[in-house]
């Protein structure tokens, strides 16, 4: 039981609930629940197993030396432990994510930083209302028409359109 016991791992509940989408939370209530309810029913198992009163088989089992034979087996049985051959593939995992999380972290804040740079060149400009087409031209040159390359309506060239 010691080891069922040293198997079981704390569950930050609360953490786990900011993750869970509202649609899903009747289903994560319904693991919290049958997973507590799992908790309680371990807890109450005692540490060891009661152990075999092998006297009373012995006294009670006609055949001679069966018992004993029994008894041989049970105590060399050995129930062998799983291995876990996860944990390090996960860590990796683990490291692997919180690495590409940290690089998309830092692009996106190399992103906020050009986009506050362009929402600040907003703010200062003139209101459209008032500018005239050369300013509106010079804070945007990506739409100027140019009537010299392109001498035909719409202007732009045929591959732009």
């Amino acid at each position: 039981m010691a080891g069922r016991r040293a198997a079981l791992k704390a569950i930050d509940w609360l953490a786990f609930a900011e993750r869970v989408p509202p649609n899903q939370r009747s289903k994560f209530n319904a693991l919290k629940t049958r997973s507590d309810a799992i908790a309680a029913k371990l807890a109450t198992l005692p540490e060891a197993p009661a152990a075999i009163d092998w006297s009373y088989y012995r006294s009670a089992v006609a055949k001679p030396g069966l018992v004993d034979e029994f008894e041989k087996k049970f105590k060399a049985l050995k129930v062998p432990e799983p291995v876990d051959t996860q944990a390090t593939i996960i860590s990796a995992q683990e490291a692997e994510a919180n690495e590409s999380a940290k690089a998309y972290i830092e692009a996106s804040n190399a992103r906020i930083a050009s986009y506050e740079k362009k929402l600040e060149k907003f703010k200062n400009m003139i209101p459209f209302e008032q500018m005239t087409m050369e300013e509106y031209y010079d804070a945007f040159p990506e739409t100027k028409l140019d009537k010299v390359k392109n001498p035909y309506w719409p202007h732009k060239p045929i591959a732009d359109l």
